[in-house]
C-alpha cells in the first residue's frame, strides 16, 4: 500500500465547537480534538478534562490521542494534574497495544515538560 500522508495544521476550536464535536461522536473529528485542544485551548484544566473524557472512548486511536493531548498541554501550558493524568496514561501504556508507540512518545514528552517520571520502568523495557 502506497498511502501518502499529508500534513494538515490542527484547527483551533471555540468552546461551542468543541462541545459540538464531542457530542457528535464523529470518529474522524474526535481523533484530532484532543490534539487541537491540547495545543490551542487557553484553559489547561478544560483541555485536561476533555482529554480525560476522551481517554475513556472505545476507539484506541482516540484514547492514544487523548494521552498525546496531555503531552501537548504539558508542552504548551506547563500544567497538568498528576493525580488525574498518571492513572490514565499508565492504563493506556498497559492496555493500548495498537498505539503503544504513541503512548510512549506522549509519556516521554509529559515527563520532560512536567519533570515527572511516569512509566519510566515500562518505557525502558
Amino acid at each position: 500500500m502506497d498511502e501518502k500522508r499529508i500534513y494538515k495544521p490542527l484547527k483551533e476550536f471555540s468552546n461551542e465547537q468543541i462541545r459540538e464535536i464531542f457530542n457528535s461522536k464523529v470518529i474522524d473529528e474526535l481523533i484530532t480534538l484532543p490534539l487541537s485542544v491540547g495545543e490551542y485551548h487557553i484553559n489547561w484544566k478544560y483541555a485536561q478534562d476533555l482529554c480525560a473524557k476522551l481517554s475513556e472512548h472505545e476507539n484506541p486511536l482516540i484514547r492514544a490521542n487523548a494521552v498525546l493531548g496531555f503531552a501537548y498541554i504539558a508542552r504548551t501550558k506547563g500544567m497538568l494534574e498528576k493525580h488525574i493524568v498518571k492513572p490514565i496514561v499508565l492504563k493506556e501504556l498497559r492496555e493500548n497495544r495498537e498505539f503503544h508507540w504513541r503512548i510512549i512518545d506522549a509519556i516521554t514528552d509529559i515527563n520532560l515538560f512536567m519533570k515527572w517520571k511516569i512509566g519510566a520502568k515500562s518505557i525502558m523495557e
